[in-house]
C-alpha cells in the first residue's frame, strides 16, 4: 500500500467493496515486513484485543518469532 494525496492506494488486486481492513502506519519513515503467517498472527491478535483478551506483549513476539 502507498498514501497518494492524502488516500490510502492498494496495490495488487482490487478489495472487496465495503472489506474491512488494518492499515498499520510507522512513524518517522521507520518500515518493517511481516510474513503471511505472521501478519495472521497480528490480525488474531488485534482481535483478541478488541474483545478483551490480552496477553503480555513478550509472549506475542514469541509467538511470532516462532511463527505460531
Amino acid at each position: 500500500m502507498r498514501v497518494t494525496t492524502g488516500k490510502v492506494v492498494v496495490e495488487g488486486d482490487p478489495l472487496d467493496e465495503g472489506a474491512v481492513v488494518t492499515v498499520l502506519a510507522p512513524e518517522d519513515g521507520e518500515t518493517f515486513e511481516l510474513s503471511p503467517e505472521a501478519e495472521a498472527a497480528l490480525l488474531v491478535a488485534i482481535g483478541e484485543a478488541d474483545w478483551g483478551e490480552v496477553v503480555n506483549g513478550d509472549e506475542v513476539l514469541r509467538k511470532l518469532d516462532r511463527n505460531e
